[in-house]
């Protein structure tokens, strides 16, 4: 698999954007943790299986993450420097910084690290999409299933897999709660507030493999819809 993703223009904006975006995902990701108050569909899966297997949320993160990359060969994806840096970037992170945010807290507190979590989450999609430098491995399943088979919507095949691993995150005791439902609600439209401010523009009309990664994301994540 050949990596897309053309740096000749504007590589220092582009790359500063991309690393700043996918360090942002991974604190929101533990800041949404942290509030107990509910997780997005993929990071109750996640949560799910450091319950189960007693590694890291970051670990568990990576792991999954790359395994869904290789789900792209057979539906013949191009991952790009940003598909492979957020398999390793997020996971990270996140791990980090759960070790430097302390669990439990005020009820008060905890709503708190879940709204910002949620808002920091939708800027980190536009920020790491807007890099035009490839989007993350879970978006690009959906998308590559739905152009190998088009008489499916993305927003059908999302929907089918979000729901599959928050049922299998939740029986292996992922923490699904308000936090879920507020994520699901608000992350499409922050998505779509903040792209348009930090999207970097294609210099020429026919750059399309960079524009190619950028509409390529996952609905509930994306202009339309993002990440990780």
């Amino acid at each position: 698999m050949a990596l897309i993703g053309n740096l000749r223009e504007r590589p220092v904006r582009r790359l500063s954007q991309l690393y700043a975006g996918l360090v942002l995902y991974g604190v929101s990701m533990a800041l949404m943790v942290r509030s107990d108050l509910g997780l997005d569909p993929w990071d109750v899966f996640h949560q799910g299986l450091s319950e189960l297997t007693g590694l890291s949320f970051g670990t568990v993160t990576i792991g999954v993450g790359a395994l869904v990359l290789l789900l792209w060969i057979p539906l013949r994806q191009r991952p790009g420097l940003g598909t492979v840096s957020n398999v390793v970037v997020v996971g990270l992170v996140v791990d980090a910084t759960l070790v430097l945010l302390p669990a439990g807290g005020p009820l008060g507190v905890r709503i708190a690290l879940l709204i910002t979590g949620i808002v920091a989450n939708g800027a980190a999609t536009a920020l790491y999409l807007g890099a035009r430098l490839g989007p993350g491995p879970r978006d690009g399943l959906m998308t590559g299933f739905v152009a190998r088979r088009p008489r499916f919507s993305v927003r059908l095949v999302r929907t089918v897999i979000e729901i599959t691993v928050l049922a299998l995150g939740w029986l292996l005791g992922g923490t699904v709660g308000v936090g879920t439902v507020a994520y699901a609600l608000a992350i499409g439209p922050l998505a779509q507030f903040f792209i348009p401010l930090v999207a970097v523009p294609p210099a020429k009309a026919d750059d399309t493999d960079d524009e190619s990664t950028v509409t390529a994301g996952d609905p509930s994540r994306a202009p339309a819809t993002p990440a990780g």
